[in-house]
């Protein structure tokens, strides 16, 4: 004889056909899981973008105005890092707070988190572009531009775009690609390895980010439909 479902009849109606509590597990572990990973990847995004604002660890140069316009849009703080933590802290609560399966509105916070996850997805892509951007261009540095045949002695500037004035992608090979070209940079000192390092960072954190949303985003679409609610 089959249980009684007197507590849980509203829900049997409200179900589509074939959505099965065991789908409902699914998705509140799935927010388990991409809520406590879209919390670290955001604060690794805000810290490596903090970090392009102050060459070897020095302030002097955010001060005297020597940073790149690129590290000083700081697209991992308001694209890779806040809406993504908006996002993670509200699936993470939801997560573990329907772990019990208490009243906790899960389809409308299922919604909600959809939202947040949307935005998360767009400030990581837009992260992603300005990184990508800031990688090619290369960083503001105190350099040589004699070396470069533009006989303007020591300046400051971008002396990789500068250079010879040549095509965008055959600029990142031959600046990326060819270390011994990073001696040109006078000061700050190490900084074209420290802008590729955290430029890259960005890069891939936010790529990490726009996967994790986007399965949050059918996640949070799915739990519109079920609910998140374990126990049911």
């Amino acid at each position: 004889m089959p249980p009684a479902q007197s507590s849980s009849e509203g829900w049997t109606l409200l179900t589509p056909r074939g959505i099965t509590p065991r789908t409902e597990m699914c998705v509140g572990k799935c927010s388990r899981i991409v809520g406590p990973c879209l919390l670290a990847l955001g604060t690794l995004s805000m810290a490596a973008s903090i970090l392009l604002l102050f060459p070897g660890g020095a302030s002097k140069y955010l001060w005297e105005g020597h940073i790149s316009r690129h590290a000083l849009a700081v697209p991992g703080v308001w694209g890779g890092g806040i809406p993504v933590l908006l996002a993670a802290t509200h699936i993470t609560a939801l997560g573990w707070r329907c772990a019990g399966c208490s009243d906790c509105g899960t389809r409308w916070n299922a919604f909600i988190s959809t939202v947040l996850s949307k935005l998360a997805f767009l400030g990581a892509a837009a992260c992603f572009v300005l990184s990508g951007v800031g990688l090619t261009n290369g960083p503001l540095c105190f350099y040589n531009a004699s070396e470069h045949s533009l006989g303007h002695g020591a300046l400051w500037g971008y002396p990789f775009p500068d250079a010879a004035g040549q095509a965008p992608d055959a600029r990142a090979k031959t600046y990326l690609y060819d270390r011994h070209t990073w001696s040109i940079c006078l000061e700050p000192e190490g900084i074209v390895a420290w802008n590729v390092v955290l430029f890259s960072i960005l890069l891939l954190v936010s790529v990490a980010e726009m996967v994790l949303s986007f399965l949050q985003i059918l996640n949070g679409c799915l739990g519109c439909l079920c609910g998140l609610c374990e126990g049911k």
